[in-house]
């Protein structure tokens, strides 16, 4: 029993909350990072999907992918509370409803519970023809004026053929340890002064 406890003590685990409209690849996204090398057809999430992703010893990612249909919107904030890391997915060819996204973006980021929390704004559907570069998406998002509080990052990707998942994963576990690593040393601080 204290080996098991010891082991599972040395890893993080870590809640990660996947939002962005509907039909961004959220749930495409999850299930290329959690299977790589299969094929699979989505459909598009009605409620939501959680998968554990062991990314390495020390972090294990718990990813919470939550329906972005206006109904399922409202409910977002829901789901807000004890989240490590946000990633918004964004589909960069829908220029349509891009102005949509940044203000569900924005709005969200506005929410007490996801104060600081670390961002990565994932550019999906780069194999698009038309689709919006990270760099146009970065200025069309605020990003620095939207998360001057917190880490970011904005993730060019596509959910389909896997491409950029594993740097945008590097920096999720890279932000997500950071911000682990500070929980913890306030809650030491806070031990240490009750202890005075």
């Amino acid at each position: 029993m204290g080996l098991l406890n010891s082991k599972e003590s040395k890893t993080k685990q870590a809640r990660i909350l996947m939002l962005g409209l509907d039909s961004a690849g959220k749930s495409t996204l999850l299930y290329k990072l959690k299977f790589s090398n299969s094929e699979f057809l989505t459909a598009s999430t009605v409620g939501f999907n959680v998968e554990m992703l062991e990314c390495n010893k020390s972090v294990a990612l718990t990813v919470w992918d939550v329906g972005g249909q206006y109904k399922m919107r409202q409910l977002w904030p829901y789901y807000f509370q004890d989240t490590d890391g946000l990633v918004f997915v964004v589909d960069s060819a829908d220029k349509e409803r891009m102005e949509d996204s940044r203000k569900e973006f924005e709005r969200m980021l506005k929410h007490e519970c996801l104060k600081g929390i670390p961002v990565v704004l994932m550019a999906n559907k780069q194999d698009l023809t038309d689709a919006m570069s990270a760099e146009e998406i970065t200025k069309r998002f605020h990003m620095k004026r939207c998360c001057p509080d917190r880490d970011w990052y904005v993730q060019p990707c596509c959910a389909k053929t896997g491409e950029g998942l594993t740097a945008a994963t590097k920096i999720i576990i890279s932000y997500v340890k950071k911000k682990i690593s500070s929980k913890d040393e306030a809650s030491q601080s806070d031990i240490q002064e009750n202890r005075l």
